[in-house]
């Protein structure tokens, strides 16, 4: 019975999803660089939000809690409850739809003390969320990990033990501060910079971060083929499910039995997705090249105006100087 109950309850947060506020972001940077900058320290917080729904957690707000650790004993650490309390009542008094639902550091990775600090906020909450926000990402992709805690049973028989089971995160913001975002980009981004290298910049990123998520899958299959890693079937069957929502693009996918002459129109016909991506690239590209050709034929328009307009100010020049040369011979004799 307790095997299949820990099971239920790991699959049961391997179904959910947090998502992150912007602000929450804002202000963890802010808490590491007004403590802990230059150091190898963490900080510790506080985050508010909403998990009644049944699938996401949404985490909508946090603040700073006084914490210290030791640097060399990571499992001697002190924090300030009477602190927790005092902020969740003024919290309650601002916005009482905002519950203490976890508490975060700035990681960036798990360490050996965040256990018992977890069971620590059970006192507060049932199932405490611990989220990692990383505040000097080094990879490309969202800088935010979140767990739960469960226990995780041994088939051996031996006595159980917590761990934390990482739930899939995103950042999400509603329309007020999707606003306020997009001011503070607009001020800090490059001003020499138009939309369209913002938008092959933004494509750049977002092409890294799946390169990576790409590789770590195969990393992490690799690992079980060579029997490194032992075999996790909810993994495989979220994979299995990623792939079968993949749209198929080749174009052999429907074997014909007809002539060699009519594959390239069969499978045309038989994958319309497949010429429905071909066709948009291709006008894509068409205006790509005519916007290119057209602003090439500009640019040598306004070369030959900026020519001809020195030649005829040089020869104005010129024609000015010959006057006044003869001018002045004219009154000498």
């Amino acid at each position: 019975m307790s095997i299949a109950t820990s099971s239920i309850n790991e699959l049961t947060f391997l179904n959910k999803s947090v998502s992150v506020s912007p602000l929450v972001l804002l202000s963890v940077v802010d808490h590491f660089n007004r403590v802990a900058k230059d150091t190898k320290k963490r900080v510790v917080g506080v985050i508010l939000g909403d998990k009644s729904t049944s699938n996401t957690i949404k985490v909508t707000n946090s603040y700073a809690i006084p914490f210290e650790e030791d640097d060399k004993n990571t499992n001697v650490w002190f924090l300030d409850h009477n602190f927790i309390d005092s902020m969740g009542e003024m919290f309650k008094k601002i916005n009482a739809k905002e519950k203490l639902i976890g508490w975060y550091h700035s990681g960036p990775k798990l360490k050996s003390s965040d256990l018992k600090i977890n069971e620590l906020f059970k006192r507060y909450t049932d199932n405490p969320l611990l989220l990692i926000v990383d505040v000097q990402p080094r990879n490309v992709g969202i800088p935010t990990d979140a767990y739960y805690a469960v226990d995780d049973i041994k088939n051996d028989g031996s006595a159980a033990e917590k761990t934390f089971v990482h739930v899939p995160s995103l950042i999400e913001a509603e329309e007020a501060e999707e606003i306020g975002v997009e001011h503070l980009l607009r001020d800090i981004r490059d001003q020499a910079a138009g939309n369209l290298s913002l938008r092959v910049t933004q494509t750049y990123q977002s092409l890294l971060g799946l390169h990576q998520k790409l590789r770590e899958i195969a990393n992490y299959l690799d690992k079980v083929y060579h029997k490194n890693l032992p075999i996790n079937h909810t993994i495989l069957g979220k994979l299995q499910n990623v792939f079968n929502l993949l749209p198929n693009l080749s174009s052999n996918s429907v074997s014909n039995n007809n002539d060699n002459d009519d594959d390239d129109d069969n499978n045309s016909n038989n994958n319309p997705l497949a010429t429905a991506f071909t066709v948009k690239t291709n006008d894509e590209l068409m205006i790509l090249y005519i916007s290119t050709l057209v602003r090439a034929i500009i640019a040598f328009h306004d070369l030959i105006e900026n020519k001809l307009e020195n030649k005829s100010i040089y020869e104005k020049k010129v024609t000015n100087s010959n006057l006044e040369i003869g001018e002045d011979k004219i009154a000498v004799k």
